[in-house]
């Protein structure tokens, strides 16, 4: 099974992408989607780069990290309708969705639901043996959500 972990923001989407045969784990890829327009554009930019990924992999299980808090609402808001133009793409393209918060994918991944960023990048190391990789946080985190995602058995699929 090919997974997809998705990171949201406005102006990149960091993502990873593992496959899982078992109970192994196997690193795929992972990056980002850089976002140069403004909305409404930058939606139509983010689709267009989940669909590439998503035509390229194949993945049938697609992680989203939920909105947990913000302390600037703008951002929030900006972030909350890029999350729901990725939802409905995920949608269409009929995969499954999982979604969770920053606190769940950090006790998955770190056994500590307080971890940081630094943290989850040495964990995900260790996993998926990438000790020689070098990603940006949001990379990092797409391949946190997509093991997060991993683990989940298919009677906790949200959509």
């Amino acid at each position: 099974m090919i997974i997809l972990g998705i990171d949201p923001g406005t102006h990149r989407l960091g993502y990873g992408l593992i496959e899982k045969t078992g109970s192994t784990l196997r690193f795929l890829e992972a990056g980002l989607i850089n976002i140069a327009t403004e909305p409404p554009q930058s939606f139509e930019e983010a689709k267009k780069g989940l669909e590439k990924i998503i035509a390229t992999y194949k993945p049938q299980r697609v992680g989203l990290e939920k909105l947990f808090f913000a302390k600037n609402q703008k951002t929030a808001m900006a972030v909350s309708e890029m999350r729901g133009v990725l939802r409905l793409t995920i949608i269409e393209n009929q995969l499954e969705l999982y979604e969770f918060n920053p606190k769940e994918i950090k006790l998955c991944v770190c056994g500590d639901g307080q971890a940081d960023k630094k943290g989850v990048a040495k964990m995900m190391k260790l996993i998926l043996n990438l000790h020689h990789h070098s990603f940006i946080d949001d990379a990092w985190d797409g391949l946190a959500i997509a093991y997060t995602t991993s683990c989940q058995p298919d009677y906790l699929k949200k959509i």
